[in-house]
């Protein structure tokens, strides 16, 4: 069953999700003119990574605000404070106060999320649900390609254009008050105060879910991270590693597309075997690669490994959660997803060069399959 929501109102929803993945891309391609302008010259990777780590730091609060004020009002404000961060981030100058932006750049990106995925849960249930949070999947991938493709553009014209993009947060706002109603269910549950949320038991089955996101994250990002050293050893150039990077979120956006069908068939936990097997496979074939028609093998491999299991335990976690903290679980997940990607930027301290990287990453998820197993088991027996 689905509340009163048009298509309009579905797609500005959809359309939102592109922003997580945007906040942190769209100065990639044009990085180092960036980190110089802003004075963070030998901090140039961190103007991507902080982010992340706000909506680690930031996510419990971020959580609390959604099931206090509810999801609509949360959306507002996030949305409002991601356009502010992000674009006012070109007029700050030195290394604490564009840190500083970036990171409360990312807290906007926990409450943008998880609010996003929380009116999700209230418009749609059951396939329908499922359905549009494997969309809204798709949506996070192709806004890497989208994102990445007219940030690189921008970047051709000067070093200031790619913060343009935030402002995009501004008119999603404009959208979602003028296509997207305040469901009726929120109206009921607002306000309804920490006590009665706190009294809401958690589910120890959402720690598998947090985990699962974790290790998905980290088997993907530490590809995204190694590929391109790996590529520049093979003398593949830059514009060549971005479109294979473009190539794998592709994949992923058509995994997305199944996932559905896969949970049907397999059931949500067989679904994310299948991901992290896709995941050890993709990194066992680019440990092995020497050429790039095995680096398009394991690009497939790895873009189904995400796209089976993003979008998955974004439902996984939706079923899970009683609607009085539904936020707040959502704004864990979203900790634990940035989480798995700032951790990834560890595998490059593995000893030995990029094939013992992809090595370990594929042992990873090896292991997280067998963890997944006998979590599963554990709570058949309680």
């Amino acid at each position: 069953m689905m509340n009163e929501i048009k298509k309009t109102g579905a797609f500005t929803l959809l359309a939102v999700a592109c922003l997580t993945i945007m906040v942190g891309c769209v100065i990639v391609p044009g990085l180092t003119a960036v980190a110089e302008n802003l004075g963070t010259p030998s901090a140039a990777s961190w103007l991507v990574t902080v982010p992340s780590l706000g909506v680690v730091v930031f996510g419990p609060l971020a959580g609390r605000f959604i099931d206090r004020v509810g999801a609509y009002r949360a959306l507002t404000w996030g949305l409002f404070c991601y356009g502010l961060l992000g674009s006012g981030g070109v007029f700050l100058h030195g290394t604490i106060p564009v840190m500083l932006d970036r990171l409360l750049l990312g807290g906007a990106t926990a409450v943008v999320m998880a609010a996003g995925t929380v009116l999700i849960s209230l418009f749609y249930s059951g396939k329908a649900r499922m359905k549009m949070i494997a969309s809204q999947g798709m949506s996070i991938e192709l806004g890497g390609v989208i994102f990445l493709f007219i940030g690189g553009l921008l970047a051709s014209l000067g070093w200031r254009w790619p913060f343009l993009l935030y402002l995009i947060a501004w008119l999603l706002l404009a959208m979602q008050l003028r296509f997207v109603p305040k469901p009726p269910a929120e109206e009921k549950g607002e306000n309804s105060g920490d006590e009665s949320q706190d009294s809401v038991p958690a589910s120890g089955k959402l720690k598998t879910v947090y985990f699962a996101a974790i290790a998905s994250m980290l088997c993907f990002f530490t590809g995204v991270i190694v590929i391109p050293q790996q590529f520049h050893q093979l003398h593949i150039g830059a514009a060549e590693t971005g479109y294979f990077l473009s190539f794998i979120s592709l994949i992923a956006v058509f995994a997305a597309a199944i996932m559905p069908k896969m949970v049907n068939r397999l059931d949500e936990f067989g679904t994310l075997y299948v991901a992290f097997a896709c995941y050890a496979a993709a990194h066992l074939i680019f440990s092995a690669a020497d050429g790039v028609t095995l680096f398009i093998a394991g690009g497939i491999m790895m873009g189904c490994g995400f796209g089976l299991s993003v979008p998955l335990v974004n439902h996984m976690t939706v079923e899970q959660s009683d609607a009085r903290v539904r936020g707040r679980n959502l704004a864990w997940l979203s900790m634990a997803i940035f989480s798995g990607q700032f951790l990834s930027s560890f595998m490059e301290f593995i000893p030995g060069n990029a094939s013992v990287i992809f090595a370990g990453a594929a042992l990873i998820g090896t292991a997280v399959m067998a963890t997944l197993w006998i979590l599963r088991r554990g709570q058949r027996e309680e």
